[in-house]
This record gives structure tokens, C-alpha cells and sequence, in this order.
């Protein structure tokens, strides 16, 4: 699959730039920022292309990297939560669209939650894998746990970086356990291209001070919920907990120890399968001619009502709109197509 995207930059509340890249046409489907993110280098990834290639099929899939990573700003002095949470609000205001879904993975999930708080407006469908609630410093509950998690933070300051295959294997398999000699290669590049050794330390330490389950209780948005049962990164048990405290939440247990979903992995073709049911798009593929007319998500359900038989009294009954405004909307919809009726419009909508 050809893959292509668009990248640029937004300035977050205190000046700092943040890169943010899209790819795909449809509805956007924006990723929260999570850690270890380069929105050039993924294009290359054997580990985060399937994800573009999938995610931007049928929508604009919108990420960014976050403050101190990738190509956003490196060296920044504030490398807080907060900050964290005003570049998702710098970048979300750059999304011209009214709503969008928005896409949670692992501590993504936490910022994702936060912002469809404060915006339940702008968020039409909520979306978290694999992510947490609670990092990993507020959930302790035994020195040990403690320990670990402060461990963890200052192995990365003393790791990071070096030319170590003893730190690469550690690191690398609590993300992606399972994955193949190629992916483990990539990844372990991708921690020293990303962000450096005292960043990636911070930014991990503010992490595990993040606590959001008391807000995600709050939200009004459909939520799908997914999490792998062995991820070696967030326990299984937080995204239960996820789903306990955000109403109406549905939960998909995932067999899997990957904490990033892989394409040859059995959990892959179920998470994108319940991810289509849950963003309505597990109808069939359009047809081609229909995919490069760069249709609108509004022409796209125009042309939906169109194939059904509907005229435009019926189209306009349906959508709360004139027939005059309908009648406007099927002309220029009838250009983008280069068909001149309502027939000839059903042929293409319906062919294969």
C-alpha cells in the first residue's frame, strides 16, 4: 500500500513546537502523543507503518510527537504532564473538523481521557489500548512495586543510548516481547533517535505520577477499551479498571504480550475488526472511483443515502437539512464523481 503523509508544525501554549503528521482521507482519528515517538521514522518502522497503513485506510489519521521527542522540540524545560496535555490541545486545534476520535496508547490513554473531559464536544468516539489510568509510581502499593518503578526510570538514565545489547533486550521486550529480530533491531534504534537518555528519564518519572481514574469516571463518550492480557508494560489490570470506571465503556481482552499491537500477531486483525464495528466502518471497502473522489465524511453519507433509493426530500428528512441544501450538496458531490444523475451516481457507489 502506498503511503504517504503530510507533515508540519503547532506551537503549544509556551512556545514550544510540537511536529504532528497525517496521512489517509475520512474522519480524523487523532493519537494522543505517548512515549517514544517519531513521526518521520515511523514511516520506515516494520513496527508502526502497519499501524499508518490501517489507521489512515478509511480515516485522516492524525499524531504527533511529543515535547522532547522525535521532531518536536528536544530540549525544553518544562517536560510536565501538564505540558503534556496543552500540546494536545495545541495540536487538536489545528483539526478544522467539528469532532474527531481520539486514540489513547498506553500513557496516550491518559492525556486521551483528560482532554475528552475537558472537550466532550470535539470528541465523537474514544479509543484506548493498552493504557493506564494510574502510572505506575500512584498504583504502587508495596515498597517493592515502588522500587521497581524508580528503578526502571534511572536504568533508562544510566542505559539509554549506549551501544548495549544487555539494555536493548531488556528494554526492547517489554514493549514488544514477541516481536521478530527485525522489529527488536528497529526498536532498540528508535529509543536513540527519539529522545535522549535525561529526557526519556524524565519524561518516564512524570508518567508514573500520572492519575486520571477519578476524571475518566466523569466522561459521557462511547468508549472502546482494548488491552493485551500479557502486556509486560501495563498490566491487564488497568485497562479493567479503565473500563469499570468509564460508563458505558466496552472491553475487549486481547491475547497478546505485545504492549504495541503486531501486524503478525492473532490480536491484530481482532483489534482492527472491533475498531472498524466500533468507528461504524465494518461495512465493505468503497469502491475505488469513490476512495480518489476525496469525498467529505458529509458526501460520503450523502452518497450513502443516494445508493439506499432515498430522493431528496427523504435525504433531507433524514439528515435535518432543506431540500435546496441537499439539492447543492448532490450537485457538487455529482462533479467529484464526474457522473451527471442519481443512477449513475448508484453505479458507482455500489460497484466492485
Amino acid at each position: 500500500m502506498k503511503l504517504d503523509q503530510t507533515i508540519r508544525f503547532c506551537s503549544s501554549a509556551d512556545g514550544t513546537r510540537i511536529a504532528l503528521a497525517s496521512c489517509g482521507k475520512g474522519q480524523v482519528l487523532l493519537r494522543a502523543a505517548h512515549w517514544l515517538s517519531h513521526v518521520d521514522y515511523d514511516l520506515q518502522s516494520p513496527v508502526w507503518r502497519p499501524w499508518l497503513q490501517a489507521l489512515s485506510a478509511r480515516n485522516r489519521f492524525v499524531r504527533y510527537d511529543p515535547r522532547g521527542c522525535g521532531l518536536s522540540d528536544r530540549y525544553v524545560a518544562d517536560l510536565s504532564v501538564d505540558a503534556w496535555h496543552a500540546d494536545l490541545e495545541a495540536v487538536a486545534e489545528t483539526i478544522e473538523e467539528p469532532q474527531f476520535v481520539l486514540l489513547g496508547l498506553s500513557q496516550g490513554g491518559a492525556l486521551a481521557i483528560a482532554y475528552a473531559a475537558r472537550h466532550p464536544e470535539r470528541v465523537s468516539r474514544l479509543v484506548l489500548l493498552n493504557a493506564y489510568g494510574q502510572g505506575a509510581r500512584v498504583r504502587a502499593q508495596t515498597d517493592a512495586e515502588r522500587l521497581e518503578a524508580e528503578t526502571l526510570v534511572n536504568f533508562i538514565r544510566v542505559g539509554w543510548g549506549r551501544d548495549n545489547p544487555a539494555f536493548a533486550q531488556f528494554f526492547t521486550n517489554l514493549f514488544i516481547p514477541d516481536g521478530t529480530p527485525e522489529q527488536h533491531r528497529w526498536w532498540g534504534d528508535l529509543e536513540r533517535l527519539t529522545s535522549a537518555g535525561d529526557i526519556a528519564a524524565q519524561l518516564l518519572w512524570n508518567m508514573q505520577g500520572i492519575d486520571v481514574l477519578e476524571l475518566a469516571a466523569t466522561l459521557s463518550v462511547p468508549t472502546l477499551i482494548a488491552h493485551s492480557r500479557g502486556d509486560m508494560r501495563v498490566p491487564f489490570d488497568q485497562g479493567c479498571k479503565l473500563a469499570a470506571a468509564i460508563p458505558g465503556a466496552r472491553f475487549v481482552p486481547l491475547e497478546s504480550k505485545n504492549h504495541v499491537l503486531l501486524p503478525e500477531e492473532p490480536a491484530w486483525p481482532v483489534f482492527l475488526s472491533e475498531l472498524a464495528a466500533f468507528l461504524g466502518q465494518d461495512r465493505p471497502m468503497r469502491p475505488l472511483a469513490v476512495r480518489e473522489a476525496g469525498l467529505t465524511p458529509v458526501e460520503a453519507a450523502l452518497l450513502d443515502l443516494v445508493a439506499e433509493g432515498l430522493d431528496n426530500r427523504e435525504i433531507a428528512e433524514r439528515l435535518g437539512k432543506s431540500v435546496k441544501t441537499v439539492r447543492n450538496q448532490l450537485s457538487v458531490l455529482f462533479g467529484k464523481l464526474d457522473v451527471h444523475s442519481r443512477s449513475q451516481a448508484i453505479v458507482v457507489a455500489l460497484s466492485r
